[in-house]
């Protein structure tokens, strides 16, 4: 962790062009399988396609409504449906009024089946949709690719924080298996947080402000963040497992010493 720079771990603004636009690869960043772009999709720019090669995609619709087509196969999105596509698909995404989709992506050598996951669906299983903590870090969790769906690599989901709350309380990691990053959305001026990234727990090698739009990687170490008061701090998760299948196990963590007295606040999860 020490040794990563920072310009390999911090992405600003990635919401800021029309159209599909990848921000991070194993190729620009310190990930070794996780990728991400962003989907904006309105003005004259109403549609964009694509092929995933040897790449498993999630995909999860911030905002708007999509059409999306896998291989010739019709899905319509609401505002946080998501949708696993398998590696070697072809990929067309449309709206006929606007749309921001988050797409997640890794390298896999399986093949896994096309899937849906509507959220009307998802929040109604208190695995996928839970609170954890406790006043002064108390958020919501929704988990779009978790245990739900078959993948190889991928997990996704989505944090929101009661105002001026640390989220990720207590400090975690899970490096062994999983690597992970945060795309910040939904935090309008002029909210903002604070993302620490550190093994040294003494004095945090990363300490950054963060804005919507903005990604931060975890290749390593610890990972809490806290909001300003009077504004909550909203982020997409996303995590790739280390080994195929194998490492991909949501709410593993380990808690920093000295925090773990109330367990990791990812218990419902697991259940």
């Amino acid at each position: 962790m020490t040794t990563t720079p920072a310009s390999t771990m911090i992405f600003r603004k990635t919401n800021a062009n029309i159209g599909r636009n990848v921000s991070v690869t194993p190729r620009n960043s310190a990930n070794r399988h996780l990728s991400y772009g962003r989907i904006i999709l309105r003005d004259d720019v109403e549609a964009t396609s694509f092929n995933n090669g040897a790449q498993e995609t999630g995909l999860i619709v911030l905002s708007g409504r999509a059409k999306v087509v896998v291989n010739g196969q019709d899905f319509d999105l609401d505002q946080y449906d998501g949708i696993y596509i398998p590696r070697l698909s072809a990929i067309r995404i449309s709206t006929d009024h606007e749309a921001d989709i988050a797409e997640f992506s890794a390298d896999v050598d399986g093949d896994y089946p096309l899937q849906l996951v509507r959220y009307a669906e998802s929040v109604k299983d208190p695995t996928l949709k839970f609170t954890a903590g406790s006043p002064g870090q108390q958020r919501n969790l929704s988990v779009v690719f978790g245990r739900n769906v078959q993948a190889g690599r991928l997990m996704a989901g989505f944090t929101v924080s009661e105002p001026g709350n640390w989220t990720s309380w207590p400090p975690h990691e899970h490096t062994a298996m999983l690597e992970e990053m945060y795309v910040y959305f939904d935090m309008p001026e002029p909210a903002f947080g604070i993302q620490m990234v550190y093994n040294d727990t003494q004095y945090p090698e990363l300490v950054t402000v963060v804005r919507d739009g903005d990604a931060v990687l975890m290749p390593s170490g610890y990972h809490p963040n806290v909001s300003v008061p009077g504004h909550r701090i909203s982020f997409l998760w996303a995590m790739a497992a280390h080994r195929e299948k194998e490492d991909r196990q949501f709410g593993v963590v380990n808690v920093q010493p000295g925090f773990g007295a109330g367990g990791s606040g990812l218990e419902a999860s697991r259940k």
